[in-house]
Formats: structure tokens, sequence, C-alpha cells
């Protein structure tokens, strides 16, 4: 048996005035994405907001269905939106930040297991990391430098190819 350890980086910002101003200004696209969000049934609102490697700020935001299933989360929503969109463009960065009236946030919302695994498959795409800017109402702010950093172990197309025998 061998024993092995992952470890992950991350920046953690306590005020918004220590962020780099793009950072910055991509949370508060986030948090105008916030506005759109449709949540009616967990009251829990989720923003997200892109910078494209061509300039171009998407937005997204959570849409809840009685169906829960059929929903989709505001991380999706952008990154679905930029490739059909701006099907050559890359993803330097996203934000994601999240408003409720039911608890306060202490630590900023991360994106879903499915939503990870989302920007792993971008990343894999464009050949680049992409800045994940983590945020909340009145939390602190936390920033990795790619996926690998928020889910190390992650699914690749790789175990889906056939082997000729």
């Amino acid at each position: 048996m061998k024993h092995k350890e992952i470890i992950i980086r991350y920046e953690e910002y306590e005020d918004v005035e220590s962020l780099l101003v793009e950072d910055s200004k991509l949370i508060d696209e986030a948090n105008e994405a916030v506005k759109g969000s449709y949540a009616p049934y967990s009251e829990f609102h989720v923003g997200a907001a892109l910078k494209l490697d061509n300039g171009m700020v998407i937005r997204g935001s959570n849409q809840e269905n009685s169906a829960y299933p059929s929903g989709l989360c505001a991380e999706r929503v952008a990154l679905f939106h930029a490739k059909s969109t701006y099907p050559d463009a890359s993803v330097i960065a996203i934000a994601v930040t999240c408003r409720t009236e039911h608890f306060v946030n202490l630590d900023p919302v991360a994106p879903c297991g499915s939503c990870r695994q989302v920007i792993a498959e971008t990343e894999k795409r464009q050949s680049d990391r992409i800045r994940i800017i983590m945020t909340g109402d009145g939390a602190v702010t936390k920033i990795v430098d790619g996926i690998d950093n928020l889910l190390p172990m992650k699914f690749q197309e790789e175990k889906l190819k056939k082997i000729n025998r």
C-alpha cells in the first residue's frame, strides 16, 4: 500500500480592495448576474461571470425548475452560452457569487461537482487553465488557478477511449 497526498493551492482575500482590478470587475459582473437568477425553491441565488480571451464577459445565473434535475447552475449556464456564442474563444476566468436571505455565507460559494467537471472539460478543450474566483455576500474571496485545485481526481475523456484488440 502507498499513501499519497493531494495538495491544493488557493489565494484568500479578506476584502475587495485587495483583489486585482480585473478580478474585482468580474465579481461585479457576477453580482449583476445574480439578479437574473430564478430560484423560487431553494431561494439560493447564484451568479457567474466569465472573462473570455476576446474581451467579452458572459453572465449566467442559476435557473431552477420544479423537476429539480431540469434546472441548471449559473456556472454551466455561462460556460455553455460562451461556447455556443463564441466557439473559438477561451475562458480566462470565472467569478461565482451568491445571495440568500436564509443564512450568512461565511465561506464563498464554490462550483458544484457537475460544474467542476464542465470547467475541467473546458480547460481540456482550450488547453489552458481557468482562474476560478469564488465569493459570496459577506464572505472572503478565494481564488484558484485551474480546476485541478478544486477537482484533483477528475474524470477525463481518455477513460472513454476504446482499445483496439
